[in-house]
């Protein structure tokens, strides 16, 4: 009699560890099944941010604070960013075609975010001295604060670099976007861009309808889309 119970209490002991490694291969299947338009849908960690030193001596560099001060996502949202992670490297991309047909995009998560977000343009670019003639003015360029009329799209391919953006005590934000990161600025946000100090990022633009790529650099507090943005993004949190 004894025997017996000792045999039932083992047996009830190896089902009760079952159960949780059953549920778990559930909810694994259950995410593995997930489909691929339902998660491109899906905004995920965005990449690190930190908020910057105040004197900039190069560009290129990190630019941290010390000690850091790390920008949460949830900053980020507030001021209109929005970030999704995609596989850049599943796929294959020219290294320069102005225009690109984003209807060509085979990616079907890409596929996903330019169907539901309009994108009808796009073009691929790559900023690295073989690629792009007076590499060092025009990175220089792109690194004026400035706004555009609309907003800016980035999808990173290849290499990597920084976005830096202003919140809404105007106070610097870096981020540090690498392949796979698809990020969008709101329109009229003051921001810059440069190369990290691999001097190389392979990177898509696109854009709903005719590409505007005019930056109106600072001060433009009375542009119309500089009003826009501080109406949705400044305003609401003083």
């Amino acid at each position: 009699k004894m025997r017996l119970t000792h045999q039932l209490a083992r047996a009830s002991a190896a089902l009760s560890f079952r159960r949780p490694f059953a549920s778990r291969t559930s909810l694994a299947m259950a995410a593995i099944a997930e489909p691929e338009s339902k998660k491109a849908c899906v905004e995920t960690t965005f990449p690190e941010a930190w908020f910057m030193c105040y004197k900039v001596e190069n560009q290129k560099e990190e630019n941290r604070q010390e000690p850091n001060l790390p920008c949460p996502a949830a900053a980020l949202e507030k001021i209109g960013i929005q970030h999704w992670k995609l596989d850049a490297a599943k796929f294959v991309y020219p290294t320069k075609s102005v225009p690109w047909d984003p209807s060509d995009a085979v990616d079907p998560e890409l596929v996903a975010i330019r169907d539901a977000r309009g994108y009808s343009y796009a073009d691929i670019i790559t900023v690295h001295p073989d690629h792009l003639p007076e590499f060092d003015a025009k990175v220089k360029a792109f690194f004026e604060e400035h706004i555009h009329d609309a907003e800016e799209i980035r999808y990173i391919l290849g290499g990597s670099g920084y976005f830096d953006v202003r919140d809404a005590a105007d106070k610097w934000i870096r981020i540090h976007i690498k392949a796979g990161d698809l990020i969008t600025l709101p329109e009229g946000i003051y921001h810059r861009f440069t190369c990290d100090k691999t001097d190389y990022i392979h990177a898509m633009r696109l854009f709903k309808g005719q590409p505007v790529w005019t930056p109106f650099n600072r001060p433009q507090e009375e542009h119309p889309s500089r009003k826009k943005f501080v109406e949705s993004y400044v305003e609401p949190v003083k």
